[in-house]
């Protein structure tokens, strides 16, 4: 089995939970004096960042990810952490002059979340020089610093790597030009509501018209998928658009890191040779998986044939 190549962040997690609903404490009359604080109880530090987060997804899922990221001089313990799952940390680079990246998010009751991410050691790294593309079968291109997005995103397109770009919190980063350019390398993109309606003003069209920038790489090029949430994802073809249902969690303790569970589901389906809408369905029972639980990295689940055949 070939292996899927996974850039984006490796970051330290601050998780605070605010007993209310943002919306509440904003006056959309007064935006231009906007001065919030939230008292929040809840605290929590945990291993975190898309790459990661999606890198050890796919290795619990039997897959083997090559996770291309950066760390400061304080991520020796995450790269322990990395180590004892037997992911390779052999391109991720170590900036000693700077911190590993940080992301502080803060949920409010209604699973609405406002968060900051100081990109430290991410903003300094390289792309590496020593990737073989004739293992690599699938990569996606999640949220870290933009230019080692785009440097990921080319090295891909030039060795003709079928790649997902994942903007993630980094669609606003993005010049208009410079995000359709990403667009146009690859074969289909993952993003959450939000980040769809941005991605549909930057291009300046519709899902039909981002449809027509995506590359045709392959049987999975051309696709769209907006996850949903608790509702699931879309999944937006040329042969029209359907809904893949959530799959119902016992309980919610925290959503933070669904939306990469998914990816790892997702891809892992792919790379196991299942069709998109199969592919989809692993990744909701994955991203049902991380919102049981305070943190993204989960220690463990069943074994992979499992996920397929759980209702």
């Amino acid at each position: 089995m070939n292996k899927i190549l996974v850039t984006g962040s490796v970051a330290y997690d601050v998780l605070l939970g605010y007993d209310g609903e943002f919306a509440d404490t904003i006056d959309p009359q007064a935006l231009e004096a906007l001065s919030v604080s939230y008292f929040s109880p809840h605290y929590a530090r945990h291993f975190g960042g898309t790459g990661a987060n999606i890198a050890w997804g796919l290795k619990l899922l039997g897959q083997e990810p090559i996770l291309v990221s950066s760390v400061g001089h304080d991520g020796d313990d995450y790269l322990e952490k990395l180590g004892s799952k037997n992911i390779s940390t052999d391109h991720i680079k170590k900036v000693s002059d700077h911190v590993t990246a940080t992301a502080i998010i803060n949920t409010d009751s209604s699973e609405h979340q406002i968060a900051f991410f100081h990109p430290g050691a991410d903003s300094h790294g390289q792309w590496p020089n020593d990737l073989s593309p004739s293992e690599i079968s699938y990569a996606i291109i999640g949220a870290r610093d933009t230019t080692a997005m785009v440097q990921g995103m080319e090295w891909c397109s030039e060795n003709n790597v079928k790649t997902f770009f994942d903007p993630g919190q980094q669609t606003i980063a993005f010049g208009d030009d410079a995000f359709e350019r990403m667009v146009h390398m690859s074969a289909g993109i993952i993003v959450n509501e939000y980040e769809w309606e941005v991605t549909q003003k930057k291009l300046g069209c519709d899902a039909n018209g981002v449809l027509k920038i995506l590359s045709q790489v392959g049987q999975v090029g051309g696709f769209i998928i907006v996850t949903l949430g608790d509702k699931g994802c879309l999944l937006i073809t040329h042969d029209g658009s359907e809904l893949v249902p959530a799959v119902k969690s016992k309980k919610v303790i925290n959503p933070t890191g669904a939306g990469d569970g998914f990816r790892a589901g997702f891809l892992a389906g792919l790379n196991e040779g299942q069709d998109l809408i199969s592919a989809c369905k692993k990744g909701c029972e994955m991203g049902k998986r991380a919102v049981e639980q305070e943190g993204t990295l989960l220690e463990d689940i069943d074994r992979p044939h499992k996920i397929d055949n759980e209702q």
